[in-house]
């Protein structure tokens, strides 16, 4: 679990592991995250890009970069909080992920809100 707050934007990850969609055999593994974003500070922001910094077990590093997230770019007031769930293949058991997203309010400043790292991996890799 990933757990930050910047700038009074909390930013609350999970993650788990889809066996069903997956094919350890083929080297392919599928997780899904969830993510739950609060403004829990005085000021309405609106989320308007991401950027997502992939690890694998190999140390294999992709960036996926892009405007909102699941096609959307709330506006959170003080108080609101957005939903949604994604996913990750990776080719390996073990990997990790951490990010921001791109914050603007309604004076134009921007900031970014920081995603704390999380691990994904199949049950029982980090025993």
């Amino acid at each position: 679990m990933s757990d930050t707050t910047t700038r009074g934007i909390r930013v609350r990850v999970t993650s788990s592991y889809l066996a069903e969609r997956s094919s350890p055999r083929d080297g392919h593994f599928f997780f899904t995250y969830h993510v739950t974003v609060s403004n829990e500070g005085s000021a309405t922001a609106q989320l308007v890009a991401r950027e997502w910094v992939i690890t694998n077990a190999d140390g294999e590093i992709e960036r996926v970069k892009g405007a909102g997230v699941v096609g959307e770019q709330p506006v959170l007031a003080p108080g609101a909080s957005f939903e949604y769930t994604s996913f990750c293949p990776l080719r390996t058991p073990v990997g990790s992920m951490h990010g921001h997203y791109q914050m603007v309010t309604p004076e134009g400043e921007q900031f970014e809100a920081i995603i704390a790292p999380f691990t994904l991996a199949i049950p029982n890799a980090l025993n």
